[in-house]
């Protein structure tokens, strides 16, 4: 049948075959359907311009035509708003409060009253090493030691010892 559509279509179907196939046509609704598609298919292929279809301009003017809905906004939404704000300026004002009371406090702290000191305090003995070995040692020691607050060119100076 499709290929009766064809030939029909392209114009080389005799006059008799084309009167019995539009009479056939006419009786099926399948036959129509598809001499409509072949037909559009052939108008795409012959003129995209004609039948290129706007589907923006369809969907605006079906939005156009729907019913507004008006409702009232819900007070909920509000209420919630307000709170949170409350909420979030009273922390703000707290830690305000709080640093502004750790800048305050700038001021030693008193000193309670001091025993004196007696003369008796252990002094360590003075050594002297000759031994390199250990200077090498407590300079890798220095460098890596996490205590050192100082870093950079300092653990790279070397002791001297007085002899």
């Amino acid at each position: 049948m499709k290929e009766k559509i064809s030939v029909l279509m392209d114009g080389e179907m005799f006059e008799d075959d084309a009167e019995l196939f539009f009479d056939k046509l006419k009786r099926h609704p399948q036959t129509s359907q598809d001499w409509a598609m072949y037909h559009l298919i052939g108008d795409a292929l012959r003129q995209p311009e004609h039948i290129h279809r706007d589907v923006s301009a369809a969907f605006h003017e079906r939005l156009q035509a729907e019913p507004t809905i008006l409702a009232p906004q819900s007070r909920a939404p509000q209420r919630m708003k307000h709170y949170a704000l409350s909420a979030a300026a009273s922390l703000m004002a707290l830690a305000l409060v709080a640093w502004m009371s750790l800048q305050i406090d700038k001021e030693p702290a008193p000193q309670l009253a001091a025993a004196q000191q007696s003369d008796n305090v252990v002094r360590p003995a003075s050594f002297q090493s000759n031994d390199y070995q250990s200077n090498d040692y407590l300079m890798a020691h220095q460098e890596f030691s996490p205590s050192a607050d100082v870093q950079g060119a300092a653990s790279y100076i070397h002791s001297v010892e007085a002899k």
